[in-house]
């Protein structure tokens, strides 16, 4: 009731400040200036603003809410940082940080109980205050080392002017397809002000992770995204989009193109309101042919990650893609800091291959089932891993979600045992 209530006051007044024209998360900022002096220091520069009117749409800049720190406290910085942004880094760390996909989600009751008040998962995902009490849950129950923004890729479709509707049954539907390029010169830059509760929730997060985790955006990336749009539905053939690359490249291409600038938007601002890492899905991407992935998905993540970096260069960028055990030097050399591995991966051998990709960060990569396993197993799984892993660079996670109907007494184990382990206590064991 109480966290309610703090909300309720800090939408009456955002609804104030957003009548004249400011962020609507700029007074909360000065509070988080004195509570969160961690990894960036709050301005309070010229708001953003920005009209839509389709194809003639004009931006504005948009206002950096978290600016660097500057030079001369940078040193301050690298120690005050949370422990997953340090080991997204590949600094040293006393212990591999731990968060899981998926950690906010209906295997906890908590989740459950507050889903019968708001059934709509649009309402909960696209509604500032549920995303963060949803957010919270696990944070509440767990600690991780990152607390991620309760959302879903799809999130930014109706900002580009593609609506979407969730089905409980079938999942995310798209009523018109895009499969002309009529269509794709429709679609409009992203309006911002249509995501304004995506940048109030990671604001706000920040204020309540008070800096003892590290707080997370993530987006879709443009093929993944583009399945959707293409296929109007989830798919387990991709048909139609595959059959596109052949049929109608400059088409897919367009498209992904444009998808890969509005998406970049959208990480960048996410980062301005509060996001300390980028987590980059490329969900389906693993479903494509080296060769193929090559061509209709990397080009497209490289945009995203190239505008991250020249814009926010200290914000760690990790790329996962599902099914990727034959792509993860690939994935390596997008620029992204940390990749993310499934669990059919064995952490020691992708861990010798990307050694010649510059040996980036990992993150990974227990089997969700395991977690419906006894004690013994899970201790058993995170000691093997953090051992192959080796002492910088991990970050452990499950190698996909935690699924639905997961025991919460074997999440609240794995973490504890994460809080537990060092590199050198994993390998003696």
């Amino acid at each position: 009731m109480q966290f309610a209530q703090a909300s309720t006051r800090r939408q009456r007044s955002d609804a104030r400040v957003h009548s004249r024209g400011e962020h609507p998360s700029k007074r909360s900022l000065a509070r988080l200036q004195q509570q969160d002096s961690t990894a960036a220091v709050p301005c309070h520069g010229p708001a953003s603003s920005m009209s839509s009117t389709g194809a003639s749409c004009r931006y504005e800049p948009v206002q950096n809410i978290f600016k660097p720190v500057p030079r001369r406290h940078r040193h301050l910085q690298l120690s005050a940082e949370p422990l997953m942004v340090r080991a997204a880094k590949g600094q040293e760390v006393e212990r591999p940080p731990c968060w899981m996909m998926r950690q906010a989600g209906r295997y906890q009751q908590a989740y459950r109980e507050l889903a019968k008040k708001h059934p709509s998962f649009r309402e909960r995902s696209e509604t500032t205050d549920l995303i963060v009490e949803i957010s919270l849950q696990p944070w509440k129950s767990f600690r991780p080392d990152g607390v991620i923004l309760f959302s879903d890729i799809l999130t930014p479709l109706p900002a580009l002017g593609v609506p979407f509707e969730i089905d409980d049954a079938k999942g995310p539907i798209i009523a018109e397809p895009v499969r002309s390029m009529e269509q794709v010169t429709r679609l409009q830059p992203l309006d911002l002000q249509q995501l304004h509760f995506v940048g109030e929730a990671l604001t706000s997060l920040r204020q309540e992770v008070n800096g003892q985790a590290a707080v997370l955006g993530f987006v879709g990336s443009p093929w993944t995204l583009a399945t959707y749009v293409i296929e109007g539905s989830s798919s387990g053939l991709y048909k139609t989009i595959k059959t596109m690359i052949h049929g109608n490249p400059d088409l897919l291409s367009a498209l992904l193109s444009h998808l890969a600038e509005q998406i970049a938007t959208y990480s960048c601002y996410q980062i301005r309101s509060g996001a300390q890492c980028i987590q980059l899905f490329d969900s389906w991407g693993g479903q494509l042919p080296p060769q193929v992935w090559d061509r209709w998905s990397r080009p497209y993540i490289e945009t995203i990650v190239k505008r991250i970096k020249a814009e926010h260069p200290d914000v760690p960028v990790t790329l996962y893609a599902n099914g990727s055990g034959g792509l993860i030097e690939r994935l390596a050399r997008t620029g992204a800091d940390v990749i993310g591995l499934d669990w059919t991966l064995d952490m020691a051998d992708a861990r010798a291959r990307l050694q010649k990709e510059g040996n980036p960060a990992v993150q990974g990569n227990i089997d969700p089932v395991m977690l419906f396993a006894d004690q013994d197993s899970i201790a058993t799984a995170v000691r093997d891993c953090i051992a192959k892993a080796g002492p910088r660079g991990h970050i452990l996670n499950l190698g996909h979600g935690v699924l639905v109907g997961t025991p919460e007494e074997n999440v609240a184990f794995m973490f504890d045992m994460a809080r537990k382990s060092t590199y050198k206590q994993a390998v003696a064991a």
